[in-house]
């Protein structure tokens, strides 16, 4: 068997991979958990000048790691960019915090002393989706080899070259060859390495369905997971929200990677005295978005990554059309060869419709008029996810208070569109997933929080 890149905007494609065989798989965990055992006693100070290493070293490829992302997966290149130097901020960040993290810990009992110490588990596996080939992974790989693990990567299987630039960064960067390794394999292959009494831990980015196989599969096993799963984010829009910034927001996280986000606005609910308004907005700011070659600066929404993936998010914009909701831009697949969808408007989107109970893994933007701000929340809380959300009003003090107290998702974000930041925790409740990434508690997921009593 074998992988194969193919570039969205042609179809083309542009090389194949053999895959690993059982073999080669029993090789690189053997060669990760050998590794471990002199890694995870690798001094801080070492681990981190090897990390800002790796952080040089994306600043300096990040013209050819954007090239290769485009090739691969549709990303335009200004976004390719700014993917590769945020993966050398999450580097620098636990390269400079990391230590300080996992600091032990005083507690006070009847022993004379007793306190946490924070030790790494061993060999990880991250199970990593195509939409931010890089990113995905160094949020993970970061905090993990920080922390004294060593790590395996089954990446997805249309990013075959992008997963192995990044095993070459470590490599480059003076890693212990073992620490970080590829493993180009199918989905079938990951029950047999979760299963194996080396592999201590895994996290997974990446579709509701995956999430629920790798944490069943990881629960028979006893071992420990985290998940990342999809998201239909709500955006909250009150009869006071300054309309123009607002938009220019909405628009900006809908269409960030092609609208491939798990974190991207969704789901537009907007209260009765902004309806008209919001809607015809988003339509004059979102019909200037160009598609076309991720590789022609001037584009502004490159292909989906695949043309199944465009296929299927078409079907649920059909259906959703079918059952009541208004076209107001797009909602068309363009003729000619790429995997391409436009930037799309569907209004007067409710429950019970694909563009609400779904999650629209593209340029779609779902449109729902609200009566009043409480039944604006109540519909953003009608989700099965419960990734990201964001509220926009005037009032700062409530806009915070609905975010803290209201809003039912991992992320609330107020008068502004949700992203990650290594500084912040990341991550979802319900079928979004659970556990934390990036930050103090994501370094965390990963180690044995180890009590110390001292009589």
């Amino acid at each position: 068997m074998a992988q194969t890149s193919v570039n969205p905007l042609n179809g083309e494609t542009i090389k194949e991979y053999p895959e690993h065989s059982v073999g080669e798989i029993e090789e690189k965990i053997s060669a990760s958990n050998k590794t471990f055992e002199s890694w995870s006693k690798t001094g801080f100070s070492e681990r981190s000048a090897l990390m800002n290493k790796v952080a040089d070293l994306l600043e300096e490829r990040k013209e050819k790691l954007a090239l290769l992302m485009s090739k691969e997966m549709g990303k335009i290149l200004p976004e390719g960019r700014s993917e590769a130097e945020k993966c050398a901020w999450v580097c620098r960040y636990y390269a400079e915090n990391a230590e300080q993290f996992l600091l032990d810990k005083p507690l006070k009992s009847d022993a004379s002393k007793s306190y946490v110490s924070y030790q790494p588990l061993g060999v990880l596996l991250a199970i990593m989706p195509w939409n931010f080939p890089f990113w995905q992974v160094f949020r993970f790989a970061a905090p993990s080899l920080m922390a004294g693990n060593t790590a395996l990567l089954k990446h997805a299987s249309n990013v075959p070259g992008c997963a192995l630039a990044i095993e070459e960064l470590f490599r480059d960067a003076g890693f212990p060859e073992s620490a970080f390794q590829t493993l180009l394999i199918g989905s079938g292959e990951v029950a047999s390495v979760i299963a194996d009494q080396r592999v201590k831990a895994v996290t997974l980015t990446g579709s509701t369905k995956a999430g629920k196989a790798v944490a069943s599969t990881a629960g028979k096993h006893l071992k420990k997971c985290v998940l990342e799963l999809g998201g239909s984010d709500p955006y909250v829009v009150l009869d006071d929200a300054p309309l123009e910034k607002t938009i220019e927001a909405c628009v900006t996280s809908r269409l960030i990677n092609a609208g491939q986000s798990c974190i991207a606005a969704k789901r537009f609910i907007v209260t009765e005295k902004n309806y008209d308004n919001f809607v015809q907005g988003m339509k004059n700011a979102m019909k200037g978005k160009a598609i076309g070659d991720p590789t022609d600066e001037t584009t502004g929404i490159g292909p989906q990554a695949r043309a199944d993936l465009r296929d299927e998010l078409h079907e649920q914009v059909k259906k959703s059309i079918e059952a009541g909701a208004q076209v107001m831009l797009g909602c068309e697949v363009p003729p000619g060869a790429g995997s391409f969808y436009p930037a799309s408007i569907l209004a007067g989107v409710k429950p019970g419709m694909p563009a609400f109970d779904e999650e629209l893994f593209g340029p779609v933007a779902a449109i729902i008029k609200a009566k009043d701000k409480d039944d604006a929340i109540r519909l953003a809380n009608q989700s099965v996810f419960g990734l990201g959300a964001a509220v926009f009003t005037a009032n700062q003090a409530e806009g915070e208070r609905i975010a803290r107290e209201e809003l039912q998702a991992g992320c609330c974000f107020v008068n502004d569109f949700v992203r990650s930041d290594p500084r912040l925790p990341f991550g979802g409740i319900n079928e979004s997933g659970f556990g934390r990434e990036l930050s103090e508690w994501g370094i965390h997921e990963f180690v044995n929080i180890k009590t110390v009593y001292v009589k």
